[in-house]
């Protein structure tokens, strides 16, 4: 899935670069796959124990959601070019969260198991750091044209 997410990425660099236009239904499919992507990592990341079902769509009763609002308005055809080198040191600093997020989830496991409790401090500092990481991806897509925001949530 992840590989025709790629695929459909670069078919959407050159439609978007010559007519302006986000492709709807590779939109679509974009924001599917990190939607389900999402919900993968907060499964992982043990901030859900909810199973994360096998779809692209929304699930209204999954404790993870994410959406991205489709550029009605257009895509500037510069934005492909650029985009994926300007989300470049907001990506560093979100990979750098997410590293550190991973070894929280490591000690949240253990107390997970002896408290039957995620430590709200760790659960936050993860949810930040899947934030940041899909804003980012977001943002080098070309999918949104609001830089990801430099904030702590």
């Amino acid at each position: 899935m992840v590989i025709g997410a790629y695929l459909a990425l670069i078919a959407a660099f050159f439609v978007v670069l010559f007519t302006g236009r986000y492709p709807p239904a590779i939109f679509q499919f974009e924001v599917g796959v990190m939607r389900w992507s999402a919900r993968v990592n907060a499964y992982f990341y043990l901030m859900t124990d909810a199973y994360p079902p096998f779809s692209l769509n929304p699930e209204a009763d999954y404790p993870v959601q994410f959406d991205i609002e489709y550029p009605a308005d257009g895509v500037d055809r510069w934005r492909p070019l650029v985009h994926w080198l300007l989300a470049f040191p907001y990506l560093i600093v979100a990979s750098v969260i997410s590293y550190v997020a991973q070894v929280i989830v490591f000690f949240a496991f253990f107390a997970i198991l002896f408290t039957k409790r995620y430590p709200r401090g760790m659960f936050e500092i993860v949810e930040v750091s899947l934030r940041w990481l899909f804003r980012g991806y977001a943002y080098a897509g070309f999918m949104t044209t609001r830089y990801p925001p430099w904030v702590w949530g």
